[in-house]
């Protein structure tokens, strides 16, 4: 069980928006940001969850469910406003919580509820901008932070997107993890650089020059511009994801997915 007053996502949230309003293990809370008062929402621990294994900053059913509710209430909230408040997602998640009763009581279902109130926000128009502070992994990074308009991330140890751990892949891959990091080094999608994520066109801004664990105050200022101008990048763009396939890094990396996607799209519409 992590030191539940310690971690990366908890201290990002206090700097950024002070103390919550809502008990683990989903904060938020209300901030200033630029112009706009946003929302910013966090996964925490919670060391008195009824569910074991979903004590630890990870998304499990209440997670799911909360996390719904609150980007939910934010939409009633702002119903009928001609600007909608910014939605924060400060990520840092371990994992979605794996267990019998979570896989009985249908944790696919609260999964599945965060991220449709995550992108019904941002189709209300809603900027959503995600800032990875520490690990955003597997499902529970698909359930909270992945349909945001942008994602950015700060540079620094021991954060890495991915669809499962190291020493899990190596175990399913039947590889050693250090030979898990040289295929990471010629094929991008098996890297857990974050400078790999960001060749895949889905990273926005990578933040450097950021203690991530105990940042100085015109570091949090510079993390604050850096969602400020992610804020505005949104709401000039468009509500949809097709931006991720526009780089000139997604264009290069994904090439082939986006024939594929052309090529269906063209088989659609015939």
């Amino acid at each position: 069980m992590s030191d539940i007053t310690t971690t990366r996502g908890q201290r990002w949230f206090r700097a950024l928006a002070g103390e919550p309003r809502t008990a683990a293990p989903v904060w938020s809370s209300d901030a200033a940001l630029g112009a706009d008062t946003a929302r910013f929402i966090a996964v925490v621990p919670d060391a008195g969850n009824r569910f074991p294994r979903a004590v630890d900053n990870v998304v499990g059913l209440e997670q799911g469910w909360q996390l719904a509710r609150v980007v939910r209430d934010t939409m009633k909230e702002d119903a009928g406003t001609s600007t909608r408040r910014p939605i924060v997602a400060i990520v840092d998640v371990k994992s979605q919580a794996y267990g019998y009763r979570e896989e009985m009581l249908g944790i696919h279902l609260a999964c599945a509820a965060a991220v449709d109130a995550y992108a019904a926000a941002r189709a209300a128009g809603h900027p959503v901008v995600a800032l990875i502070v520490g690990p955003a992994m597997s499902g529970a990074f698909l359930a909270h932070g992945y349909q945001a308009n942008r994602i950015v991330a700060l540079d620094a140890p021991g954060i890495a997107v991915h669809a499962m751990g190291k020493d899990s892949a190596a175990r399913v891959t039947r590889r050693s993890v250090e030979a898990l990091d040289e295929l990471g080094e010629t094929i991008t999608p098996m890297s857990y650089s974050l400078s790999a994520f960001a060749k895949l066109g889905l990273l926005d801004t990578l933040i450097g020059g950021v203690d991530a664990d105990a940042p100085t105050g015109a570091q949090i200022e510079r993390v604050r511009g850096v969602l400020t101008e992610a804020v505005q990048s949104a709401r000039s763009g468009t509500r949809d994801l097709s931006h991720r396939l526009e780089s000139a890094a997604a264009k290069t990396t994904r090439a082939a997915s986006i024939e594929a996607r052309r090529r269906l799209a063209e088989q659609w519409d015939a």
